[in-house]
């Protein structure tokens, strides 16, 4: 503890008890776990919990304090990413786990605004059109590839994984996802498939090694696109660098992981009646987004402003009316809980473990945003009612068996040569 006072009195910061509002926030909130404040004046720290479990010992200047207190949503997340808020004993992820130990804490972090509030909010963060969801798309995922290559798996998945063994590896457990939705996708020899927001290539390249089968990927991401590319020369995959609403055509299958969290509440009447177009009248989609479990809400404006903006996690209540209003059959759905979260716990190891050279190739700021971005949704996923849902989807009726019982055969087919996959298979990453 005295390093890290001496180190916060070198920047003329000093730490405090925080204040009696925010005090009696933090009170209310945390009756569990132990969460303690150190004061750089005294260096004693002043405790809120039952005095269970580790101590996380955290440290906030005067300024910090105070916009915390005013709007914590928004500032706590400034204050780590700036300094003024330390972990002086634990990390940003044990914090969290202290936080959301509480009920109250998930309760307070849900908006209780009024329906007419959350439309106009919504309608204002979640426009989207096409100069929009460009500006997005480059804001997150035009960052230097070499940043997501430090901290993602080997074929660049930046989405949920599968951990359908407990001990999976992240790379075995990226692997299994891909081939989960390629079971739902029912591939045959022949068919075309339409890829929305296909990221790095992986998901594509992986349908192709699956089937004879010609893929078609659109992103927005001038990064992406750069890479797929490159790693699907000799292909029958190909990549455009093209909104979703401008694809013409028609697909035996299109599967879309990742991308949908983008599209927004007022464009879902769109997104699906463009997925009717496109489809098949005997085809099959796949939809892979996270979901939120307690129904309608806003994007938190921490993560709005820092690391999507224009994302918004939909309820099932929010995008099932949209998919009836389409025509479509919803054939399966299917709701991952925790996958999510074991997910994050093995990028935020891997981030901390290549933190100087992501702080290389950005700065001391930009890790702390980014810690705090993987931790918080690691905390989202385990407290705050975030999970994953994939829906299957088609035309017809009979389009899929009646039962789900090739999705588990498939999947047992696929399990026992994944591990072998991972370590034989050459994944083309560029």
């Amino acid at each position: 503890m005295a390093s890290v006072l001496a180190h916060n009195n070198q920047h003329n910061q000093a730490f405090i008890h925080p204040p009696r509002v925010l005090a009696a926030l933090i009170e209310k909130i945390v009756q569990r776990g132990t969460l303690s404040f150190l004061s750089s004046r005294t260096g004693q720290t002043l405790r809120f919990g039952d005095g269970t479990g580790p101590e996380v010992v955290i440290g906030v200047t005067a300024e910090g304090a105070a916009k915390i207190a005013a709007n914590p949503d928004l500032a706590l997340g400034e204050a780590y990413m700036d300094g003024a808020l330390t972990i002086v004993s634990g990390d940003i992820r044990s914090f969290f786990d202290v936080i959301f130990r509480n009920q109250e804490a998930a309760a307070f972090s849900r908006t209780t605004a009024g329906t007419l509030k959350l439309r106009i909010l919504r309608a204002m963060q979640q426009a989207n059109n096409r100069a929009a969801s460009r500006r997005n798309v480059a804001h997150h995922y035009d960052l230097s590839s070499d940043l997501y290559r430090l901290f993602l798996d080997d074929d660049l998945q930046y989405s949920c994984a599968y951990f359908a063994r407990p001990d999976y590896s992240l790379e075995e457990a990226q692997l299994a996802k891909k081939q989960h939705l390629i079971g739902k996708m029912l591939l045959k020899d022949g068919h075309s498939v339409l890829d929305i927001g296909s990221g790095w290539g992986g998901m594509a390249l992986e349908i192709a090694r699956a089937a004879d089968v010609e893929v078609h990927g659109v992103t927005l991401s001038e990064e992406q696109f750069a890479i797929a590319t490159e790693r699907s020369a000799g292909t029958k995959v190909r990549f455009a660098l093209t909104d979703y609403r401008d694809v013409t055509g028609s697909f035996d299958r299109i599967v879309s992981v990742g991308m949908f969290e983008h599209v927004g509440v007022p464009n879902y009447d769109e997104f699906f009646g463009k997925v009717a177009n496109l489809l098949a009248d005997d085809g099959v989609a796949v939809i892979h987004s996270i979901g939120r479990k307690d129904g309608p809400d806003i994007t938190n404006p921490w993560i709005a402003k820092y690391i999507f903006p224009g994302g918004y996690i939909p309820a099932l209540s929010e995008v099932l009316p949209a998919i009836e209003r389409s025509g479509l059959w919803v054939t399966d759905v299917e709701i991952l809980r925790l996958h999510y979260a074991e997910t994050l716990v093995h990028w935020f190891r891997r981030f901390s473990d290549r933190r100087e050279e992501i702080a290389a190739l950005y700065d001391e700021r930009f890790c702390r945003m980014w810690e705090f971005y993987l931790a918080t949704s690691e905390s989202a996923f385990r407290a705050q009612g975030h999970m994953n849902f994939q829906i299957q989807l088609a035309k017809r009726a009979d389009a899929v068996p009646l039962t789900r019982d090739y999705i588990t055969d498939h999947d047992r087919k696929s399990r026992d040569i994944s591990r072998s996959s991972v370590n034989d298979r050459e994944l083309s990453l560029v």
